[in-house]
C-alpha cells in the first residue's frame, strides 16, 4: 500500500499530494519532489496511507526526503529571488507595463523562475519575458494574480488587528457572499465588510453555517409569538445568544430567550 504525503511548498500554500512509497518521511520533514516547474523543495503536512486518503488517480512520486545540500541549495536560490524581483520591476518601469511584481520563487536547481505580479488590466509580458531571461540567465515564467492572492503574498494586518488569515492558515480561498453578511446582520458597509484585498471578508465565512443553522431554530421576523407577558410579535434575533426581540401589545421592546417563547411553526417544505 503506498503512502501519500501532503506537501506545501510555501507557509499557508495549497497541498499537493505526492505519492512516498516507501520512504520513510513523517509531518514538516522536507522533500524533493518534480512539478511541473522542475524540481522543487517542499514541507510534508499531512500523511496519511492511499486507502484512508481517498485518492485514487496516479500521484506523482516523492524523489527523495531532503538532505542538507538540498535545503542548503534552496536557501541559496532563495537569496538571489529578492534581486530577480528588482530587476522585473526594473524592466517593467522601462517597458511602460503597468503592474506590481509581488513574489519571485526559484525552483531547487535554478532552471526556472516563477514570478507573480498584480495589474489592473491585461498584461503583455512577451518581451518582459525576453530581457528577464537574459538578463537572469534562466527560464522565466509570468503569471497574474488577483487581489485576493496579491493580499495572501503580500501579507498584512486584518481589521481584527491579527496578521491576515490567507497569509497564516487559510491555503485556499472560498466563496464568500453578502448574504452571508445579511444572515450575521452585519452592517453592509463595504469598508467595515471587506479586507485589505478590498474583496468581501474570508472571515465572514467562518460562522455562516452556524447562523443559518441557529437561525433556522428561530422565529421569524414578524412572526406572532406567546411570551409569559403576553402575545407579541418577533422584530429581531439573536441566534449566537438563542434569543429574540419581540415587540409586546404594551408597545415595549424586550429580549427574551428561546425558552421564554413558543410559535406555530410551519412545516417544512418537502
Amino acid at each position: 500500500m503506498s503512502k501519500i504525503i501532503g506537501v506545501r511548498f510555501k507557509q499557508a500554500g495549497k497541498l499537493h499530494y505526492f505519492d512516498a512509497a516507501d520512504i520513510p518521511l513523517k509531518v514538516n520533514d522536507y522533500v524533493v519532489v518534480e512539478t511541473a516547474n522542475g524540481l522543487e523543495l517542499g514541507k510534508a503536512a499531512i500523511s496519511s496511507d492511499s486507502k484512508a486518503s481517498g485518492i485514487t488517480e496516479s500521484l506523482r512520486p516523492v524523489l527523495r526526503k531532503a538532505e542538507p545540500e538540498d535545503i542548503g541549495q534552496a536557501r541559496r536560490w532563495a537569496g538571489r529571488e529578492k534581486n530577480a524581483l528588482v530587476k522585473c520591476e526594473e524592466l517593467a518601469t522601462e517597458l511602460n507595463l503597468a503592474m506590481k511584481p509581488l513574489c519571485a520563487s526559484y525552483n531547487l536547481d535554478g532552471s526556472q523562475l516563477n514570478l507573480l505580479f498584480s495589474a489592473e488590466e491585461r498584461i503583455d509580458f512577451r518581451e518582459l519575458i525576453r530581457r528577464l531571461s537574459r538578463s537572469l540567465r534562466t527560464r522565466v515564467k509570468l503569471r497574474q494574480v488577483g487581489p485576493r492572492d496579491e493580499a495572501k503574498l503580500v501579507g498584512g494586518i486584518g481589521k481584527c488587528g491579527r496578521p491576515l488569515c490567507c497569509m497564516t492558515f487559510l491555503s485556499e480561498f472560498t466563496p464568500v457572499s453578502i448574504r452571508m453578511a445579511k444572515e450575521q446582520a452585519l452592517t453592509l458597509n463595504p469598508m467595515k465588510i471587506s479586507g485589505i484585498c478590498g474583496r468581501l471578508l474570508c472571515c465572514l465565512g467562518y460562522e455562516s453555517d452556524l447562523y443559518h443553522a441557529m437561525k433556522g431554530e428561530l422565529p421569524k421576523t414578524g412572526q406572532r409569538v406567546s411570551t409569559p407577558r403576553g402575545e407579541a410579535k418577533v422584530v429581531g434575533s439573536n441566534p449566537l445568544k438563542e434569543a429574540v426581540l419581540v415587540r409586546l401589545e404594551s408597545g415595549a421592546t424586550v429580549e427574551l430567550s428561546l425558552r421564554q417563547v413558543t410559535w406555530q411553526k410551519k412545516p417544512e417544505k418537502q
